[in-house]
């Protein structure tokens, strides 16, 4: 009886950790990649608040782009350790470092610029549908997140949550999914255009 139970117990904890060697093989191989996103923000009693679809753009270490343009157009470019955030409608420019902006951008999670080991406790969450789920848990208590799930399909990123600490979560599901196709290095070059406002909190 103890060796069944044993082997249950092992394969239990064999499906829980699978996800999570799944994201880190995802990970280690992934250089770049380039996808189709729908971004929709819920609210404390559950109920969807926003949706914004656009284009997501990877460039391992340190480099991504989301590009929103529906129904407002927004860029956020991460390089060089900085991220802007650049708001079309109100021509504002938010400069912020790495470490301060990752509540506002989980694709800092996939960037290479944070370690996940280092600073996060990761726990597979099982497999729902064709997805696989990790739960990503900050060790930090200044954090200024709950935690964020990363859903991959066939070893490929399909999907986000992000929990924060004031209620809401954001969910992101991504398509037409690329992977170690070349990118235009002009995808990560920020440029403040003629006339915004910069605001440099890093």
């Amino acid at each position: 009886m103890n060796g069944v139970a044993y082997s249950k117990t092992k394969a239990k904890n064999s499906a829980k950790a699978e996800p999570v060697t799944q994201l880190k093989v995802f990970l280690k191989v992934s250089k770049s990649l380039s996808a189709d996103f729908k971004q929709v923000l819920i609210n404390e009693a559950g109920n969807p608040t926003q949706t914004s679809y656009g284009v997501f753009y990877l460039q391992r270490p340190g480099k991504f782009r989301w590009d929103y343009q529906k129904p407002f157009q927004q860029q956020i470019v991460s390089n060089t350790g900085k991220v802007w955030f650049y708001d079309t409608d109100l021509e504002q420019v938010t400069v912020k470092k790495v470490d301060e902006s990752l509540g506002s951008t989980p694709a800092l999670l996939l960037s290479g610029d944070v370690s996940l080991d280092d600073n996060y406790t990761m726990e597979g969450q099982g497999i729902e549908g064709e997805l696989q789920w990790v739960k990503l848990l900050p060790k930090s208590q200044d954090s200024s997140f709950k935690y964020v799930l990363i859903g991959l399909s066939k070893g490929t990123l399909a999907g986000m949550e992000l929990s924060d600490n004031f209620g809401q979560l954001t969910r992101i599901y991504f398509s037409n999914v690329i992977v170690n196709a070349p990118l235009k290095q002009t995808l990560f070059e920020f440029q403040a255009p003629k006339g915004a406002d910069v605001f440099n909190d890093g």
